[in-house]
């Protein structure tokens, strides 16, 4: 049964009916596109028009540029560097001529008069090789895209989290200037995005004692530097118009390999309306029953 269909090969040869024969040979067991060439001249123009040539059967002896100059001149460009080539040879049969040819590149040297069977088994098998390499790509490729689509998938998933959650997030990069926030840090500081980008945290956040988160941003690295994350503090974010909205406000380092940190995340829920227990005005009845121990 004939196979490889789909495959392209060239053959050179400068005898017409040698290429006659080589073309007979082909056809009676492959299913392969044949190219023909009379020269090493016309094998490269040819080679250069159809780029996926997947196999050349190279004659050596060819007057004018033989088969190692045509086959040294192939492997230097990169479009055809890794396309096989199978040399054929009745006059360079020496081991010295033999290792010229794989000097330049070829995957096989067979001497005339040609052994149909070796020929087309030498072919076969590169063939199988080919084939098995696409197959292999293939997979990979299927595979690359399928994570790829997952990895989309994820990304936009925790993208829609980040655009809809109800905390303000503020990425920061190691010196405390804003990289990235999301739509509930725009509105709860009354910004626009663009706005946001490249402030000083220290120009919208002040803790508790404390007008400048600068002041104390070098606290900060260290803190996160020696646990990777701060619990969540009581604060205030400094709105646009100055106003001040209290804010419960945590901080966690994302380091490289190297254990440098790369970004910090600040994560901020809005407080207000929000009242501690310490802040409640005591009524007159609850200040009759503690002093009268009811």
């Amino acid at each position: 049964m004939k196979r490889y269909t789909g495959f392209k090969l060239l053959i050179v040869d400068d005898h017409e009916h040698n290429l006659l024969t080589l073309r007979s040979l082909l056809r009676k067991y492959m299913d392969v596109e044949i190219r023909e060439a009379l020269s090493g001249e016309q094998a490269l123009e040819i080679v250069a028009a159809e780029p996926d040539i997947d196999l050349i059967v190279l004659d050596v002896q060819m007057p004018g540029m033989d088969g190692f100059q045509t086959a040294e001149l192939l492997k230097l460009k990169k479009k055809t560097r890794d396309i096989p080539i199978i040399f054929l040879t009745a006059a360079f049969k020496s081991e010295e001529f033999q290792r010229k040819g794989y000097d330049v590149g070829a995957v096989d040297y067979l001497l005339k008069p040609i052994d149909d069977n070796q020929l087309i088994n030498k072919i076969s098998t590169y063939f199988r090789l080919i084939e098995k390499e696409r197959n292999l790509n293939r997979e990979l490729e299927a595979k690359v895209a399928e994570r790829t689509a997952q990895l989309r998938e994820a990304k936009q998933h925790l993208e829609n989290i980040i655009q809809n959650m109800g905390e303000a997030l503020l990425i920061l990069d190691p010196e405390g200037h804003i990289v990235q926030v999301n739509p509930a840090a725009c509105e709860m500081l009354a910004y626009e995005e663009q706005e946001l980008l490249g402030l000083s945290i220290g120009d919208v956040f002040e803790e508790e004692g404390d007008e400048q988160a600068g002041a104390f941003f070098g606290t900060w690295l260290e803190a996160l530097i020696r646990t990777g994350a701060l619990k969540k503090i009581e604060a205030r974010f400094i709105a646009s118009d100055g106003r001040r909205v209290p804010i419960l406000f945590s901080r966690t380092s994302i380091s490289n390999p190297q254990g440098e940190i790369t970004h910090i995340i600040c994560i901020a829920k809005d407080m207000t309306g929000y009242v501690r227990e310490a802040d409640v005005p005591e009524s007159e009845a609850d200040k009759a029953r503690r002093s009268t121990g009811v």
